[in-house]
């Protein structure tokens, strides 16, 4: 299932990132049981934060793009997780996105639909989830978006 799941991320013009830093004192994922539960992820490739500042009407699109590689880097830490067997993976659980906005802002759904879209894209029925969308004043870095995730596993 990794190779399907890294093709297609690949025809999408993805790849999995090999290693993610975490930026404070907590750990990157944490399995507890049957839960995998995957710290919030920012929009962050390489090391440096590519989805800077407030997302407004004008740039909604930018936020669904920078929600895409929250939910990128997730499957990046799931693939680390459960060391690139996806088959532990039973479903998605839930999705909670935080969206730098201005206070005006309406559309935040729109906004995370970029992580539930690639999630749900890449692992078909297991990507299915609840979720929230969530604006807020500020993020780390002046991240434009923040995208935590919790998954069933066997």
């Amino acid at each position: 299932m990794k190779n399907s799941i890294k093709k297609s991320l690949n025809n999408m013009g993805f790849s999995l990132p090999k290693s993610i830093k975490v930026a404070g004192s907590y750990v990157p994922f944490l399995k507890e049981n049957k839960f995998l539960f995957i710290s919030g992820q920012l929009p962050i490739k390489n090391n440096k934060v590519l989805f800077l500042g407030k997302i407004n009407e004008k740039n909604k699109k930018y936020g669904y793009e920078a929600a895409q590689l929250c939910a990128l880097n997730i499957l990046g830490l799931i693939n680390i997780a459960i060391k690139g067997n996806f088959s532990e993976i039973i479903r998605c659980v839930r999705i909670n996105g935080f969206v730098n906005c201005e206070k005006s802002f309406l559309e935040h759904p729109f906004v995370i639909n970029g992580a539930s879209d690639l999630i749900k894209k890449i692992l078909k029925k297991k990507g299915l989830h609840t979720r929230t969308a969530i604006g807020v004043s500020s993020l780390p870095f002046n991240a434009s978006v923040e995208v935590d995730a919790i998954f069933l596993t066997k």
